[in-house]
């Protein structure tokens, strides 16, 4: 099985931006102008998975609370620390999860849209 998570944004380049420098994510694809949307794709090559980010005159409606959070698991600590560095070199802010098994497990930011993202440290080899 494949998986595709999409998603509709008013901040393409910068939900382009933030999940490539801060969570390491590759361009997979991207797209312009088909049936007037433009698009994202961005995953890890070789992976059966992928975010789709989309934009469109339409005005993006989100409805989300704070325990609606992607988390990434990076499996090597120089990748964790990466984004630790792309976090902190950034200066965004980190911010307490509602489920305390996070603050325990991983750091949380939010990206552009406000949807938050968990980087956990527990599948590090």
């Amino acid at each position: 099985m494949e998986f595709r998570s999409a998603r509709h944004t008013d901040n393409l380049k910068q939900i382009e931006e933030f999940y490539a420098k801060i969570i390491g994510l590759k361009v997979l694809f991207s797209f312009e102008n088909h049936n007037e949307y433009s698009g994202v794709f961005l995953g890890k090559p070789g992976y059966n998975w992928h975010l789709e980010f989309t934009t469109s005159n339409d005005k993006a409606e989100h409805q989300f609370d704070i325990d609606d959070i992607l988390v990434f698991y990076p499996t090597e600590k120089a990748e964790y620390d990466n984004i630790v560095e792309q976090i902190e070199a950034h200066n965004l802010e980190k911010l307490k999860s509602k489920n305390p098994f996070w603050n325990d497990n991983g750091l949380m930011i939010q990206d552009p849209d406000g949807f938050r993202v968990i980087v956990s440290h527990l599948k590090i080899k």
